[in-house]
């Protein structure tokens, strides 16, 4: 695809996204898979302002996983920060830091050409009123309750944690965002129940046809997993930071109502609306205090939620 017809939500996510303004300075961090978006992303910027660099790095191996440390300086030296990358630098110490040094930041986890297309065709100020709507329901509730037809029943103590809200909208210093965006998120204390991801998790992308992945949860914990594949890449991690690996990372709720279908990308898939995530692994860049190399996601498509006790209502899902 040619970087010309990704110049359309180049310009969403570098104008009206991240709100780039001349005499500033962008830094577009990408890798050789996702570099056509970066180029565009980095051709819109260059029009803008003069401070503008593209940092390009090879694929790593898990979500999670730090960049390289010239990366990583890049990052925390910008005013504005985009990663269009392979694999995910959301949860990462070189995000955080960028962030707390008050770059404004969006990655694009995963993200695809056609993703990237559909993903950043929406509005995000209606987004933003979705996120609220939401926050509202949740902010001051100290228990999540998650069940599902298929099977989901899970119990989340939230305690003092703080939910955050992703608008795509990253207009103030040390902002962050995932582009595509929209959920209000969390990073639980603890947890206990059962887990069955109905709508998209990787390595598989989009579940169809009746199949799950079901994982089960005692105090904060994934004590059971009912996939190799996943199961294999939680215990490689745990080989290098233990229990870390196993850790419930994060309760997310999607407030994307553009996104009327999944598509296999956990990127965009995550944030549909009226649909709920749960990730494993790795929270301290999200509130949490649990560092480890992996962040798995997984897709609720026909989830009910309840904030103490009270069902909340959700946006339509269509999914």
């Amino acid at each position: 695809m040619s970087n010309q017809s990704l110049r359309t939500p180049a310009k969403t996510a570098v104008e009206q996204c991240l709100n780039l303004q001349e005499g500033e300075s962008f830094v577009v961090v990408t890798d050789e898979k996702r570099q056509a978006i970066g180029e565009a992303l980095y051709g819109v910027a260059n029009e803008i302002t003069d401070e503008t660099t593209i940092v390009r790095y090879p694929v790593g191996d898990q979500h999670g996983e730090e960049p390289p440390e010239p990366v990583a300086a890049a990052m925390t030296g910008a005013d504005v920060v985009l990663a269009p990358t392979t694999k995910s630098l959301s949860h990462t110490t070189a995000r955080q830091e960028a962030t707390d040094a008050g770059a404004r930041a969006a990655t694009l986890p995963g993200i695809t050409d056609g993703v990237f297309l559909m993903g950043l065709d929406a509005d995000y100020e209606a987004i933003r009123d979705e996120c609220a709507a939401i926050y509202d329901q949740v902010a001051d509730a100290d228990e999540i309750r998650v069940t599902s037809p298929q099977g989901t029943d899970i119990t989340l103590e939230v305690s003092d944690r703080d939910w955050r809200e992703d608008t795509g909208i990253v207009h103030e210093p040390g902002a962050f965002s995932n582009l595509p965006a929209g959920e209000v998120f969390v990073s639980p204390t603890s947890g206990d129940g059962t887990v069955v991801v109905d709508g998209t998790m990787m390595p598989h992308g989009e579940l169809t046809d009746g199949q799950t992945v079901r994982f089960e949860v005692e105090d904060g914990y994934v004590t059971e997993i009912g996939d190799e594949e996943i199961s294999d890449q939680i215990e490689t991690a745990a080989g290098e930071v233990g229990d870390a690996a196993y850790n419930l990372a994060e309760l997310g709720i999607g407030t994307n109502t553009a996104v009327t279908e999944l598509v296999g990308s956990v990127l965009l898939d995550e944030k549909a609306g009226g649909t709920v995530h749960l990730a494993i692994g790795d929270n301290h860049a999200i509130g949490g205090d649990i560092e480890a190399p992996l962040h798995l996601d997984g897709i609720l498509r026909e989830p009910t939620v309840f904030a103490d006790g009270s069902q909340i209502s959700l946006p339509d899902a269509g999914v």
